[in-house]
């Protein structure tokens, strides 16, 4: 199990993936918090809090990739 400082670090590994798909639509996104290791929140910000893209496409997207840095993450929250 990875302790705390490599989650996060894999975690915005994981976000470097995702960022210039959204960039490209005008967007990003930003790590806010990891929680108990296993909640992470993050935050959708500039176009893509109404992007053509569907939130949960989006949100599903997000958490697979996170998912496969970091296998222990349960869930993701974007928070408004």
């Amino acid at each position: 199990m990875m302790n705390s400082q490599e989650l996060r670090l894999n975690v915005e590994k994981a976000l470097e993936e995702i960022r210039p798909f959204l960039q490209s639509d005008g967007g990003n996104i930003s790590l806010l918090s990891i929680e108990d290791d296993k909640l992470v929140k993050v935050q959708l910000e500039g176009a893509c809090t109404n992007c053509s893209v569907n939130q949960m496409t989006l949100k599903s997207g997000v958490e697979m990739t996170i998912k496969k840095y970091a296998p222990q993450i349960e869930q993701v929250i974007n928070v408004e």
